[in-house]
């Protein structure tokens, strides 16, 4: 299980949300990266759906966890995913290749976004802070 945990939404410290706190408190920030996927906007925060297409890429930040297991348990609730959280949830907590100038490739735990996205707006960019701060 990897101790490193890939970031894309409302949890990047230029958001500096509630949680992001948490992640300041139990974790290092570790730098600027890169996961394939493709960003859907879902209102008040993102979606990141993997793709099989290299060229698609969602920019974020990845996180080295003093202790993975409790504050992943933090954050699936806050996900949504969490053991107490009722079915069918939104998002899922998965392990993907990240990739990054500071470490280079690497295992991380990203929520992946579960639902249907033929309705919903994807942002082509790919980084969900560069898009609320040129909306907001």
């Amino acid at each position: 299980m990897t101790d490193r945990l890939f970031v894309y939404g409302t949890l990047r410290k230029d958001v500096r949300n509630s949680m992001f706190h948490l992640l300041a408190r139990e974790a290092r920030f570790v730098g600027r990266a890169r996961v394939q996927g493709r960003l859907f906007s879902l209102g008040r925060y993102p979606g990141l759906v993997p793709s099989p297409d290299p060229g698609s890429r969602v920019h974020g930040e990845v996180y080295a966890l003093d202790d993975p297991s409790g504050t992943l348990a933090h954050l699936d609730g806050y996900e949504g995913c969490g053991p107490n959280d009722p079915e069918p949830h939104e998002f899922e907590r998965v392990e993907m290749e990240v990739v990054s100038g500071s470490s280079g490739r690497e295992f991380a735990w990203v929520y992946v976004y579960k639902g249907p996205t033929a309705d919903k707006q994807e942002i082509l960019s790919g980084d969900y802070f560069k898009e609320a701060v040129s909306s907001g």
